[in-house]
C-alpha cells in the first residue's frame, strides 16, 4: 500500500513548482519555439512539448501522481462527462455507461468504453505514462474516437477494455506484464475469439503491449500462459518504448525538443524495474521487460500472436530509431506479417495523446481511425 503524500513532500512539490514557473520552463518554451519556427513545425505542439520535456523531467513519480486524478476517477468523470456530451445520439446509454469489471490478477480492473455485451470486437487497450501516470481522459477519448467511432462508421460494434494497471510505486514490473496477461486471459474466458480481439497502447502501453506479445510467444514463468488457436486479430504501438537504452540517433537529435527526455528514460528504467540489474542485463526474465533488449530475441513467431501491427511514431521523438528497428525486425522474421509503419513527418512523442486531451480528430486520432476502419473493413 502506498503512503499518503506527506507535507514535507507537498512542501517540495511547490518549490519544484515556483523553479519551473521561474526559470526551467522558459527557457524550454523558448528553446522549443526556436526549434520549431527554424523547422517549420507546429508551434502550440512542440511548446506543450517543451513544459512537459521539464515536468517529467524533473518531478517524482508519487508527485505526478498526486497531481492527477486516480485511474478510475479520471475513468468516471469522462463517463458522466460524455453522456451529457452525447444525450443527442442513438445508443449512447450502452456505449457510454459506467462498466468497471474487476479482475482476479493483482487488483486489476478493465474500465469499459462501448458496451462489451453487443461488442462483435474487443480492443483490449494499455495506457501510457511511464508506468507512473494514471489514465488520462485523452485515453479515454482515443477509445472513443478511433475504436468505438470507427465501429459505429462500419456498422461493427466495438468495445474497448482499459486496463487498470498498478503504478509504479505501488509495483514494478513484472507484475504489469501478469495484469496484462490476466485481463486478456479474462477476455478469452469470457467467449471473446482471438480473432475478434486487438491489444494495443502509446507510449509503455506499446512496451506492454510488446511485452504481451512476446508471453504468448514465450511464456514469462511469473505470468498466466495464454493459449491462442489463432492469432489475435491486431495489435498497434503508438509511439512505443520498446529499449532501455538512451544513445540512440534519435534521442541525440530530439532528446531536448520532444516531451520524453534521456533523464527521464533513464530515471523511469531505475524506478520500474531496478537500475543496476537492468543495464546490465544480469538475467534473462528481467530483460524481457524491453522488446529490443531481450537476452532472447522475440521476434520469430510473432505471427502465431498477432495478424497484423500497426505502429506510428513521431519523426521528431525520442523513440523513432527504436520503432524503426523494431518494425524491421517484425517483418524479417514474420515476412507474412501485414504490418503498417507510419513515421509522422512533423509530430513528436504521443501525439495522439495530445489530440484525445484535447479532445480534437486531428491527424493522428484519423491516421489509427482509418487503420481501424480497415482492420474492421477485411473482417466483414
Amino acid at each position: 500500500m502506498t503512503p499518503p503524500f506527506s507535507n514535507t513532500e507537498k512542501f517540495l512539490l511547490v518549490l519544484r513548482q515556483v523553479c519551473f514557473v521561474l526559470w526551467f520552463i522558459p527557457i524550454a518554451l523558448l528553446r522549443s519555439a526556436v526549434f520549431a519556427w527554424v523547422r517549420g513545425l507546429p508551434l502550440r505542439l512542440y511548446l506543450i512539448c517543451g513544459v512537459l520535456n521539464v515536468v517529467l523531467g524533473v518531478l517524482r513519480p508519487r508527485e505526478i501522481q498526486y497531481l492527477c486524478k486516480p485511474t478510475q476517477e479520471a475513468y468516471k468523470e469522462w463517463i458522466r462527462r460524455k453522456v451529457l456530451e452525447e444525450e443527442t445520439a442513438d445508443g449512447f446509454h450502452s456505449r457510454l455507461s459506467l462498466d468497471i469489471e474487476p479482475l482476479e490478477e493483482n487488483n486489476s480492473s478493465l474500465l469499459w468504453v462501448g458496451d462489451r455485451r453487443r461488442a462483435k470486437k474487443v480492443v483490449l487497450l494499455f495506457h501510457g505514462g511511464g508506468y507512473i501516470t494514471p489514465l488520462l481522459p485523452g485515453h479515454l477519448e482515443i477509445c472513443w474516437r478511433a475504436c468505438v467511432g470507427a465501429g459505429i462508421e462500419m456498422g461493427t460494434e466495438v468495445a474497448v477494455a482499459v486496463l487498470e494497471f498498478t503504478l509504479y510505486p505501488a509495483a514494478t514490473y513484472p507484475v504489469q506484464l501478469r495484469q496484462a496477461a490476466g485481463a486478456l486471459s479474462h477476455l478469452l474466458s469470457s467467449g471473446f475469439r482471438p480473432q475478434d480481439i486487438i491489444i494495443g497502447g502509446d507510449s509503455a502501453g506499446g512496451n506492454l503491449t510488446g511485452q504481451l506479445l512476446c508471453h504468448i510467444v514465450r511464456p514469462h514463468p511469473e505470468a498466466v500462459p495464454i493459449q491462442l488457436t489463432t492469432p489475435l486479430a491486431a495489435s498497434f504501438f503508438i509511439s512505443p518504448w520498446l529499449s532501455k537504452y538512451t544513445n540512440d540517433r534519435s534521442y541525440a537529435e530530439n532528446g531536448s525538443i520532444d516531451m520524453v527526455s534521456a533523464t527521464s528514460v533513464r530515471n523511469t528504467v531505475e524506478e520500474l524495474c531496478g537500475y543496476p540489474d537492468m543495464l546490465s542485463e544480469k538475467n534473462e526474465l528481467a530483460s524481457r521487460s524491453f522488446p529490443l533488449d531481450m537476452e532472447v530475441p522475440c521476434f520469430e513467431g510473432l505471427d502465431s500472436a498477432t495478424s497484423r501491427m500497426y505502429v506510428t511514431v513521431g519523426y521528431y521523438e525520442v523513440f523513432r530509431e527504436q520503432c524503426i528497428s523494431y518494425v524491421r525486425q517484425v517483418r524479417q522474421f514474420n515476412p507474412g506479417m501485414k504490418v503498417y509503419f507510419d513515421i509522422q513527418e512533423k509530430l513528436a512523442h504521443d501525439f495522439l495523446l495530445v489530440e484525445g486531451l484535447e479532445e480534437r480528430s486531428g491527424e493522428c486520432m484519423e491516421a489509427m481511425k482509418v487503420w481501424m476502419k480497415s482492420l474492421l473493413m477485411e473482417e466483414v
